[in-house]
């Protein structure tokens, strides 16, 4: 699919934009190869939004102070400075989310995690289970994988660029008895050497995550958050910013269940095994510059 053909900002979609919800977006459009950069005028201040709660105060870039360790420790909480969406977008965030999350029950939770959103657009339009996305929608979504995340506090490297970038089949092993594939090579020789060293109670939790698999976790988010855009970044990566795409992995405790996805994880005995092989790095530490939680489970590859 010629990404051209889903590059598309309604001016109804921009008009709710700039009256109230996302500040200044950068969105990028491709004129044959080269990306130019589009700015949308920066949104008015709502002071009564969410009965009083203050909004769309950027975070100053690099913002890596006390208040930001704050933020990660306290990572659930709503701060004054968080970016929320505006409450004019907040129908078409719930429906995009339940949209996604509608294709990966009829896809598959494994198969999910390498679909393409090329891939996605076409269920969407060939299953009645899961429906066409409506240009609201996908404006939306386009928006939040083109607009630069410090904008609401997310300070990591993009690491996807295209919104059409797919994960060959041939490049990934899927791993038996999670659910999950890793990417071969590296990601596939450490998990494997993990498992050697540390034993069998040791499983893989989350491989490699397509930009599919990134929005349906971070719509998620973003809805459990109210639109809370600065709240959802500090749980996980927004779409084009996970390293899951590039080889991290998420490792767990057999029998842990969501435990796993806690700081309880660094306190097994499992986690302390891993540290002291002396040959594993954590992503996302108590002191991480990305303005992500502390995940101790988080196998940083690339």
């Amino acid at each position: 699919m010629d990404r051209r053909k889903f590059l598309r900002i309604l001016p109804a979609c921009a008009a709710c934009v700039a009256g109230g919800g996302l500040g200044v977006w950068e969105l990028k459009r491709r004129s044959g190869s080269d990306p130019e950069p589009r700015h949308l005028p920066p949104a008015p201040v709502d002071p009564q939004r969410d009965e009083g709660a203050k909004t769309l105060i950027p975070h100053s870039e690099g913002d890596h102070s006390g208040h930001h360790l704050q933020k990660i420790k306290e990572f659930d909480r709503t701060y004054e400075d968080d970016f929320f969406l505006a409450a004019e977008v907040m129908p078409a965030l719930r429906s995009a989310s339940a949209r996604v999350q509608r294709a990966q029950q009829l896809v598959g939770h494994g198969n999910f995690n390498l679909l393409s959103f090329e891939q996605l657009l076409r269920f969407g339009a060939n299953y009645s289970d899961i429906g066409a996305f409506p240009r609201v929608e996908l404006d939306l979504l386009e928006e939040l994988f083109y607009a630069d995340a410090e904008r609401y506090g997310f300070y990591g490297e993009k690491v996807i660029t295209e919104l059409t970038e797919r994960i060959p089949d041939r490049s990934v092993a899927k791993i038996a008895g999670s659910g999950h594939y890793l990417l071969k090579g590296d990601s596939l020789a450490k998990f494997t050497q993990i498992r050697r060293d540390v034993g069998d109670s040791i499983t893989l939790t989350s491989g490699v995550r397509s930009i599919v698999k990134q929005y349906q976790l971070f719509l998620r988010k973003a809805v459990e958050t109210e639109g809370n855009l600065s709240q959802a970044s500090r749980s996980l990566a927004p779409p084009g910013y996970s390293f899951h795409a590039r080889g991290d992995f998420d490792i767990g405790k057999v029998g842990y269940g969501l435990r796993n996805f806690t700081e309880a994880f660094g306190e097994t005995v499992e986690f302390r095994k891993l540290i002291d092989l002396g040959y594993i790095s954590i992503r996302y530490t108590e002191t991480n510059p990305y303005g992500v939680r502390h995940e101790p489970w988080h196998i940083k590859i690339a």
